[in-house]
């Protein structure tokens, strides 16, 4: 299955932009309770999701709801609300802990998947856990919280260690790629679009967006080059002519995991043929 390569977040009380970031091409939208509600509209953003996916909610579209953390007066209501039709999955900010995903798989039954958010040095202690916890699709990787928690300036080299570990953790655990932080420039498309490049070498398979404007740079630095499809193209087409034996393309040993990498670049090429582009 492809996993969404992008998941742009929309503020629950303002429930209309959700349409909006569909439009905009996004793979994925999540809908926040948490950072994007101030504090005194909690309870009218909460409201205003119900009413949406009471009216719109359409099973299987991939739209998220990030709810508010455990411990804060908020969770447990907005738990309750994720049980409507309508939300596939559910993102757990500020997750430090299996034993909190464990318990929210349970509320929501076996059909909801659960995206925990990776934002403090504790949290990222705990990914060996985490990533193993009931129905966890991927991990997210809430950097600039994370970067406040730790004390750390700079998100490039600064951050190394810490996303490799998190693509590692996803890994061996056997779930899909984890999803990098968000970039906070919205109308630099150039930043963007190296910051996804940059997450992609290291094995990261999506990105956080804040705004629409940022979601074409993310499929294109995520979406195969002309000569990408091309090799892929040509790598199966050796494959069927060997019937299944290794042989060699432009010099190089062409085996099962070339092929297995070429079909994916095709299935990819397919997906967004199929949604018409971006």
């Amino acid at each position: 299955m492809l996993m969404p390569r992008s998941y742009l977040f929309v503020p629950a009380n303002r429930p209309e932009r959700i349409d909006k970031g569909r439009a905009a091409g996004a793979d994925a939208v999540i809908v926040d309770l948490e950072d994007a509600v101030p504090v005194h509209e909690k309870d009218v953003g909460r409201a205003a999701l119900a009413a949406w996916l009471l009216r719109f909610g359409t099973p299987g579209r991939d739209l998220l709801v990030r709810i508010n953390g455990v411990g804060t007066p908020w969770h447990e209501e907005d738990v309750r609300l994720c049980k409507a039709a309508g939300v596939t999955g559910v993102i757990l900010p500020k997750n430090e802990r299996a034993s909190d995903l464990a318990g929210l798989a349970t509320i929501l039954g076996p059909e909801a998947f659960l995206l925990p958010l990776v934002e403090s040095g504790a949290g990222m202690a705990a990914t060996h856990e985490i990533a193993r916890a009931p129905q966890v699709q991927r991990l997210l990787f809430g950097t600039v919280d994370f970067q406040l928690d730790m004390g750390i300036e700079g998100e490039d080299l600064e951050l190394l260690y810490f996303r490799s570990r998190l693509v590692l953790e996803s890994n061996v655990a056997g779930i899909a790629a984890p999803v990098d932080g968000v970039t906070l420039s919205t109308d630099d498309e150039v930043r963007i679009e190296a910051d996804t490049r940059r997450g992609k070498r290291l094995g990261f398979g999506a990105k956080l967006c804040i705004h629409p404007r940022q979601v074409a740079a993310v499929h294109r630095a995520y979406d195969p080059t002309a000569a990408e499809i091309d090799w892929a193209q040509r790598v199966v087409a050796g494959a069927q002519a060997a019937q299944g034996a290794a042989y060699a393309l432009d010099g190089k040993l062409v085996d099962r995991p070339v092929i297995l990498k070429a079909e994916k670049i095709l299935a990819i090429v397919a997906r967004v043929a199929s949604a018409g582009g971006h």
